[in-house]
């Protein structure tokens, strides 16, 4: 099968001819790849950044962000059967643990990431999963059509929906950058919320999608972006959710966040310097946000499936993965990037 796979970092994936996975575990499935999220990640495992954290031994396929169809089940899988549409959560999960448990997915002892950790993601065109990472969806849903949702979408839904106790209506939130996730998240606060939606963003297209999404207001991120904010917002928002996180812009989001709020820490590469005194003087609360659980992924398909969700695209065939990333690393992408096999 054809497969996007990282061989060195610092350097282009390539697409290469492997063979097809099998299953490893009676809870194990195969899906048949209908589509792949890119994502920033992506960009930073090739840069590297996950090489300390994770260790993955070079090459592997990366990918984590995929929907498609059931295409094989290990003996012990009751929950779908060959031939389901299934988006996957990109993390299995064991079920056992205290984690599992408690419902935090996340933290599962016994976890496996493919895309991440040197598991075989899926840009490809076949995949191995776990029964427990795989939500049914309607037949009639193209798996391209919500591939993102796996990832981007569960990961801007899941820090939402821990803002939601915060945002009653007369509160705002601000969203800084409105990009392939940043447009789920604003999305997942109108169909949710009635806080004042502030949407901060360099590029202009998309501004403009968030103006038709959702945003209440929006603002460009051209150097005055802070100054801005607090003066729509009398000196800081409720809540800032921010989706870049890096470049400066996560002191941007910790500036734009009002006495008493809260700033969420969703996009990363950036590095937050804060005077303690600042921190207590002000009661702000700084909380970080990874991926989602596998019950964020069930409710957010429910939204995207009554239609107050949308994945916003530009596809692109497998053999394009490398153009996908670098118009992704070029602000070029307009929503989210998917390859299709």
């Amino acid at each position: 099968m054809r497969a996007v796979r990282v061989h060195r970092y610092h350097e282009d994936p390539s697409i290469d001819d492997i063979g097809e996975p099998k299953l490893q575990g009676p809870l194990d499935v195969i899906v048949r790849i209908g589509g792949a999220g890119v994502c920033r990640t992506d960009l930073h495992i090739i840069e590297g950044q996950w090489d300390e954290l994770q260790h993955p031994d070079l090459p592997y396929v990366i990918g984590h962000e995929n929907a498609g169809w059931v295409q094989e089940v290990g003996e012990g899988v009751t929950n779908v059967a060959v031939g389901d549409t299934v988006i996957l959560h990109p993390q299995p999960s064991c079920g056992l643990c205290l984690a599992c448990r408690a419902g935090r997915d996340m933290q599962c002892e016994n976890a496996f990431f493919p895309g991440l950790d040197g598991h075989d993601g899926g840009m490809a065109e076949y995949m191995r999963t776990t029964a427990r990472a795989c939500v049914t969806l309607d037949p009639s849903t193209n798996p391209a059509d919500v591939a993102a949702l796996a990832d981007a979408g569960i990961t801007a839904y899941h820090a939402v929906r821990k803002a939601l106790p915060l945002l009653h209506p007369g509160t705002t939130a601000v969203v800084q950058g409105a990009g392939g996730l940043g447009h789920i998240g604003i999305q997942c606060l109108r169909a949710l919320s009635g806080t004042r939606i502030v949407v901060v963003d360099r590029n202009p297209a998309a501004l403009e999608l968030a103006g038709e999404i959702g945003a209440d207001e929006t603002v460009l991120a051209d150097g005055n972006q802070v100054a801005a904010v607090q003066d729509l917002t009398g000196g800081g928002a409720t809540v800032v959710l921010d989706f870049v996180a890096e470049q400066g812009a996560e002191m941007d989001g910790w500036n734009m966040t009002g006495p008493g709020g809260s700033y969420f820490v969703i996009g990363y590469g950036g590095e937050l310097r804060i005077p303690t005194l600042d921190i207590v003087a002000t009661e702000r609360n700084v909380v970080g946000n990874i991926v989602g659980t596998y019950t964020d992924l069930a409710e957010l398909m429910v939204l995207a499936q009554d239609g107050k969700v949308t994945l916003h695209t530009q596809q692109y065939p497998l053999e394009r993965a490398v153009d996908a990333l670098h118009d992704l690393d070029a602000g070029k992408v307009r929503g989210r990037a998917i390859l299709v096999p």
